[in-house]
C-alpha cells in the first residue's frame, strides 16, 4: 500500500505566499502619496483602457498591481459594496476603513481556502478635509492590512522606491513635487536601465480635497506634461 503524499499546512502557506509575491513582483510599480491638496496616485501604465487606478466612491480611490483580472474583480466588488451601503444608509457611512476591511476579509478567505491565491496588492485611499484625516490602507494578497502615512509603493521595485521615498517625501509637498518624485523613482528603479517616462506611459489621478463631493480626477497627458516640466 502506497503512503499518501503529505505536505504540512505551513509549507502550503509558504508556497502560496511565494507564488503570489512572484506574480506581484512582475508588475510595474504604483506609488500613492499625500500632497498638500489631497492624495496622488502614479502608475506606470501605457494602456488607456486597462486602469490600475480607479474611483471607488465619492472621496475614496483604489490602486493595484498584479493580475489585472483579479484586481479588477476586487475593484468592481468594492464599487458595488460602496454603492449599496451609501444607498441603504448614508453616503457618509461609506469609508475607506470599511472597504479596506471588506477587501481584507475577501483576500484572506481566498488565500486560505482556495488553491491559488490572488496575485494582487492594493491600496484603498480616502481623502479627508485635512491632511491629518487622510487614510491610506495597503492590503496584501493574504488579507493583511496596514495603515500607512505619507506614501505607499507597490510592485516589483517597491522596496528600493519605498527606501527612496522615506528620504524624499515630507509633509506639505505640492502636487508637482510629488509627481516629479514618483515618476523619477519609477524611471530609476523600474528596469535594469534608468529611463525617462513620458506622460503617455503614465496613469495619474488625484483625490482633490477641495472638490465638494467627488474628489477623484484623472490627469490628462497635457496636464502631466505641465507638472513634469514645472520647476
Amino acid at each position: 500500500m502506497s503512503v499518501p503524499f503529505y505536505v504540512s499546512p505551513e509549507q502550503i502557506m509558504r508556497d502560496k505566499a511565494d507564488f503570489a509575491r512572484k506574480g506581484i513582483a512582475r508588475g510595474r510599480s504604483v506609488i500613492v502619496m499625500q500632497y498638500s491638496g489631497g492624495i496622488v496616485f502614479v502608475a506606470e501604465n501605457p494602456s488607456h483602457a486597462l486602469h490600475k487606478i480607479s474611483e471607488l466612491y465619492d472621496r475614496i480611490g483604489f490602486a493595484a498591481v498584479g493580475k489585472y483580472n483579479e484586481f479588477e474583480s476586487l475593484r468592481v466588488a468594492g464599487v458595488r459594496l460602496a454603492d449599496m451601503r451609501g444607498y441603504s444608509y448614508d453616503r457618509s457611512d461609506v469609508t475607506g476603513r470599511s472597504l479596506a476591511n471588506a477587501y481584507a476579509q475577501t483576500l484572506g478567505t481566498i488565500f486560505t481556502e482556495t488553491n491559488k491565491p490572488f496575485e494582487v496588492e492594493i491600496v484603498v485611499a480616502e481623502v479627508g478635509m485635512d491632511a491629518a484625516s487622510d487614510q491610506l490602507y495597503r492590503l496584501m494578497f493574504d488579507g493583511s492590512v496596514a495603515d500607512e502615512r505619507g506614501y505607499v509603493a507597490m510592485g516589483g521595485a517597491a522596496e528600493p522606491i519605498s527606501a527612496a521615498l522615506a528620504e524624499a517625501w515630507h509633509e506639505g509637498m505640492s502636487l508637482e513635487e510629488c509627481v516629479r518624485v514618483a515618476v523619477g523613482l519609477m524611471g530609476e528603479h523600474g528596469d535594469d536601465v534608468a529611463r525617462v517616462l513620458a506622460p503617455a506611459q503614465l496613469e495619474v489621478a488625484v483625490l482633490d480635497r477641495t472638490r465638494p463631493r467627488r474628489a477623484f480626477v484623472r490627469l490628462a497627458n497635457g496636464r502631466l506634461a505641465e507638472l513634469l516640466a514645472s520647476k
